[in-house]
């Protein structure tokens, strides 16, 4: 499972305000509920133009957008936006940054470890402005394998019978129904590990025959893989 890099949130974006004051400034943004519902009284928005959620590791990630306000007179500069993960102890800040007189941020992270985790927006909400959230999808964080693929029938060593359907990949090392995250020629597939192999020195998986159509793979390369 792919833990965040930092062991604080990293402070990006338009009026960064330290790393140093990152790790206290978490622990009291607000959160849900905290704020006085009378004096809330603006409904906002997370848009999202840009995101890269499938990188290498050690690549960045980065999400740009803007957080707006309806029927409010309040200013949206200088307002907390806070990228988070979800683990095993639930969302997690890992990164901060300021918004622009218009709204607009930026946040990135450059995660250290493959995996894939589901990623998500948050502005906390502040006086005259309420919380809201806006759910991105995964991330994915990738290394290069390389990776062959094979068809016809016979029994699966995880249980089942190999068609020309079949979606999931062999592997010599994964524990069955493990899930991984492939990518090739701008595709990606989450499929289960179903099969034991490849047996040639060098390549992580062998890709079913549907998973290879699926992403476009031809007989033997280089693709991308969260494990």
């Amino acid at each position: 499972m792919y833990v965040p890099a930092p062991p604080a949130p990293q402070v990006v974006g338009f009026g960064p305000i330290g790393i140093a004051a990152a790790a206290a400034l978490d622990a009291t943004l607000p959160r849900a509920g905290s704020i006085n519902p009378r004096a809330s009284t603006a409904t906002t928005r997370l848009t999202v133009r840009r995101r890269s959620l499938d990188v290498l590791e050690w690549h960045p990630a980065v999400i740009a957008g803007t957080l707006s306000a309806r029927h409010t007179v309040a200013g949206l500069a200088g307002r907390l936006v806070t990228l988070q993960t979800f683990g095993h102890s639930g969302w997690r800040t890992v990164a901060i940054a300021r918004t622009r007189t218009d709204g607009a941020f930026r946040l990135g992270l450059t995660p250290r470890r493959i995996g894939s985790e589901r990623l998500r927006v948050r502005f906390g909400g502040e006086q005259y402005l309420l919380a809201t959230t806006r759910e991105l999808g995964r991330l994915n964080v990738y290394h290069s394998v390389e990776a062959s693929w094979y068809g016809g029938g016979g029994a699966l060593a995880c249980g089942g019978s190999l068609t020309s359907a079949t979606m999931g990949v062999a592997s010599r090392t994964l524990p069955c129904g493990t899930l991984v995250t492939l990518r090739c020629n701008g595709r990606s597939v989450r499929v289960p590990v179903v099969d034991r192999g490849p047996f040639v020195a060098g390549r992580e998986f062998d890709l079913t025959e549907a998973t290879k159509h699926a992403l476009g793979f031809g007989d033997t390369g280089s693709l991308w893989s969260t494990s």
